[in-house]
């Protein structure tokens, strides 16, 4: 499904952190990566630019090292321009399925995330973008380092729009593919309810629990898979982020709206948000399938 992705390399310990986490992708069908460092025209002044690019060169040496120990064919490649133009660029003209970036866990509002890459990278998405939480501290990123697998619990949150229909199959093909547990959430909006709707709350859950366990079956039909369903009430952001640390959640995969986040991120929308605070690593399917197929 998955079987190029091309990821957003960083001159920091945190790269090499979230490079650990790939390991379990394999399952996942990922074959090939292309390790991608941008120099801005800032890093290309004549006196400095060999000695900073022999450095950048050593740098995505020593990543490519790592991932072909896990067992990957390994490119690299330094380019010229921003990383938010540049993975986007490479990954629709050169047919990579996914693009990669580490963000750190509980970035608040204001914040930028892992020096700014994973927020500008995922404002100009035109393919699935992986958003891998990386840690600081050095307890927490060596338990990363030893333990961290991606694939072992998915969160899939749904409202049953067509975009979300579209993020299903792509679970569906996670579950084909040897993810063994999976949550479906789906949040009834109290803000939604509360004014207008109370009195017909009950027919909303006895519906959406239908849909849910319609899904569930679903997938118990295609794997060796666990499979739980949560109803909740509340704000859909908040509850998501919640069962994501509450149920140790390895891995949210969420659609986007439209092609590129841009309009998202000024509407607040849930995904922004869960991108956002979420503990656990984001998938983040865009809606506009154009560039994106299922292998």
């Amino acid at each position: 499904m998955f079987s190029r992705i091309v990821i957003a390399s960083e001159m920091s310990p945190s790269a090499f952190n979230m490079l650990h986490c790939l390991e379990r992708m394999k399952g996942l069908g990922v074959k090939e990566c292309l390790l991608v460092q941008c120099l801005s025209p800032h890093d290309l002044d004549a006196k400095i630019s060999s000695f900073y690019t022999a450095i950048v060169e050593e740098n995505l040496s020593q990543q490519k090292a790592l991932l072909e120990k896990m067992g990957y064919t390994v490119n690299t490649r330094v380019a010229t321009g921003y990383i938010k133009n540049e993975i986007n660029r490479i990954a629709v003209e050169e047919d990579y399925s996914m693009m990669v970036v580490g963000a750190p866990e509980h970035s608040m509002v204001g914040e930028v995330f892992f020096g700014g890459t994973a927020h500008e990278v995922i404002l100009h998405a035109q393919k699935p973008v992986l958003l891998i939480r990386i840690v600081n501290e050095p307890e927490a990123r060596l338990k990363l380092i030893e333990s961290c697998n991606l694939i072992e619990h998915i969160l899939f949150p749904t409202d049953f729009s067509e975009n979300a229909k579209k993020t299903f199959a792509v679970v569906k093909k996670m579950v084909m593919d040897g993810v063994k547990k999976v949550t479906l959430i789906h949040v009834i909006d109290k803000a939604v309810v509360d004014p207008y709707l109370k009195e017909s709350l009950d027919d909303f859950i006895r519906l959406d629990n239908t849909r849910l366990q319609t899904m569930k079956v679903e997938l118990q039909t295609m794997g060796n898979v666990k499979v739980d369903v949560q109803l909740p009430i509340g704000s859909p952001s908040g509850e998501i982020i919640k069962t994501a640390k509450d149920e140790n959640i390895s891995m949210v995969v969420m659609g986007s709206q439209g092609r590129g986040f841009l309009k998202e991120v000024f509407l607040g929308s849930v995904s922004h948000q869960v991108a956002r605070h979420s503990s656990a690593s984001i998938l983040l399917i865009p809606a506009n399938r154009e560039y994106y197929k299922i292998d």
